[in-house]
């Protein structure tokens, strides 16, 4: 996918792996030149892993708290600083409650340069984003303050393209829409016609989801 897509870096959620060595990464990625950072698995529902490109990608800092990995750096072709934060959302809302502060804080302490969040949120932000049967990230006080948290952090959401759902049970009964970008408004001044496609899933119930910038200023 990384080679096919022309991916620049690559966010996953829930890897499962309590170690996750430069081997396992530069499989992934398909080359030796491959930077990475990851939180490592405590269960068998858990973990996170950013692989980038150094020639696309500078890290500069990070910070990895319960449930995200932030990379601070910059995309180089624009010298352009940017904060990416990996999400991979707790199911539950007290949990989530504590997840949506940590990363609210962290951008309220910094203003400079755009940014993106992307991952598994485990919530949907309207009841069009669930199949009718499937309650998963539904709950009205859930969606409610998952909508309040995103305009705090004032993100949107990227136009999308292609499937309506992120996450699939495997009988196909249940879907729901997971996944997401957000990003700062100044994210798409600076690359206006940004999309985030829904691709294809294989082993996971999960969809890959990538965000294609068209035009760069």
């Amino acid at each position: 996918m990384v080679n096919n897509q022309h991916i620049d870096m690559l966010c996953i959620q829930e890897t499962k792996k309590k170690v996750i060595d430069k081997f396992m990464c530069q499989a992934l990625w398909g080359d030796s030149e491959v930077r990475w950072e990851a939180q490592s698995a405590s269960h068998s529902a858990s973990g996170i892993l950013c692989l980038w490109s150094e020639k696309s990608f500078k890290l500069e800092r990070k910070f990895i708290g319960s449930g995200f990995i932030m990379l601070v750096g910059k995309w180089l072709q624009e010298a352009q600083q940017i904060h990416i934060i990996n999400i991979y959302s707790p199911c539950d809302i007290q949990n989530k409650r504590v997840l949506w502060d940590s990363v609210k804080q962290l951008k309220n302490q910094t203003q400079e340069g755009l940014w993106c969040i992307v991952g598994d949120f485990n919530n949907i932000r309207t009841p069009s984003e669930r199949s009718r049967i499937c309650q998963r990230g539904s709950g009205e006080s859930n969606t409610s303050e998952f909508n309040d948290w995103i305009e705090e952090l004032e993100v949107v959401e990227v136009p999308w393209v292609g499937k309506k759902f992120t996450w699939f049970r495997p009988n196909r009964a249940a879907r729901n829409k997971l996944d997401r970008f957000l990003v700062s408004p100044e994210w798409l001044d600076k690359w206006p016609g940004s999309t985030q496609h829904t691709l294809d899933r294989n082993f996971s119930d999960h969809c890959p989801i990538l965000l294609r910038s068209k035009f760069v200023d």
